[in-house]
């Protein structure tokens, strides 16, 4: 089946600019795409057609070779009927060392590539040498290629990654798509967006994008596997006596009872409080307890512990075996 010529395919004229070609190729293209024909031979046909249309006019040069005559309506070099070769049929008569282009209408492609390759043989493919590079197989349909896939790089805050969320984003050219951050999305996971890639030109489907996460530290979180742990400080009074104070969650303030005779390095659990996971469950939350002292100097409570250091005779590096 002959090739139609590539301004006839996309309805444009030979001095269409290259705009002009563009804007009638994406015409065509979300036209018969396959996310809406879905099954429809005929519109995977006109595509396909309107890719190899657009690989010969959106390129500069193939179109400049096409519209000199060098190449035909399918990107192929024009073969040429040289004066050693033994005349056909109804071929145009010219002087010596003259040349002229092959019509399909004046020969055959047997013929053609018997006076080129000596005779070839024709193999499922087509001729000898032939099959195989590109141009067809049996059904005589190229391969229909996938476009290329893009990557994008997004920066979340710690707790949308943690917990997941929905967002817009801004892909090349333009277009807004909307994404799902999953719960439980770790530093440099990748999620893909379907389809959302460089269009194909040769009919296959269109490419991927891909989105690499980068999730910005959080001040006071920090991540191990579905756990979070986090420093709390507490004033002397509050772990020498015990009390209740106010813990920062991923999903916001929680109240929790701090034991009497805390000491620093104390932890205490909060269960569920950590990174969903999939099943519905998630992690916990590991609060380690810091004690601080005043950042002035206390009178009563230097003049208590005077009396008391004395009185207790506490030595904490000689239970350590320090001393």
């Amino acid at each position: 089946m002959s090739i139609r010529d590539p301004y006839e395919v996309l309805g444009v004229s030979r001095s269409a600019s290259a705009e002009e070609i563009k804007k009638a190729y994406h015409k065509q293209a979300k036209l018969y795409h396959p996310d809406r024909n879905a099954g429809d031979r005929k519109a995977e046909a006109k595509l396909k057609e309107a890719n190899a249309a657009y690989d010969i006019l959106g390129d500069k040069d193939k179109r400049h070779r096409f519209d000199a005559g060098e190449i035909d309506a399918s990107g192929q070099e024009r073969v040429y009927n040289y004066q050693n070769y033994r005349p056909h049929s109804g071929s145009t008569k010219r002087g010596a060392g003259a040349k002229r282009w092959f019509d399909e209408n004046d020969f055959s492609t047997e013929d053609i590539l018997n006076d080129l390759f000596g005779g070839g043989k024709r193999g499922r493919g087509g001729f000898g040498g032939f099959a195989g590079m590109g141009m067809g197989g049996e059904s005589g349909e190229d391969t229909l290629r996938p476009g290329k896939d893009v990557n994008y790089t997004l920066k979340i805050p710690f707790i949308e990654a943690a917990l997941g969320g929905k967002r817009s984003i801004q892909l090349a050219g333009g277009k807004e798509v909307a994404l799902t951050i999953p719960p439980g999305t770790t530093n440099g996971a990748k999620l893909r967006l379907k389809g959302q890639g460089v269009s194909a030109r040769t009919g296959g489907a269109a490419g991927d994008a891909y989105i690499t996460i980068t999730v910005d530290p959080h001040p006071l979180f920090r991540r191990e596997g579905d756990d979070i742990n986090c420093e709390v400080p507490v004033a002397l009074n509050e772990a020498v006596l015990g009390a209740t104070i106010r813990v920062p969650t991923l999903t916001g303030l929680v109240d929790v009872k701090v034991p009497k005779n805390s000491n620093t390095g104390t932890v205490l659990r909060l269960r569920g409080k950590g990174v969903p996971r999939a099943g519905g469950e998630a992690g916990d939350q590991y609060v380690r307890l810091k004690v601080v002292l005043p950042d002035e100097p206390d009178d009563n409570l230097i003049s208590f512990l005077q009396k008391w250091s004395s009185a207790s005779g506490f030595n904490p590096r000689k239970k350590a075996g320090m001393e």
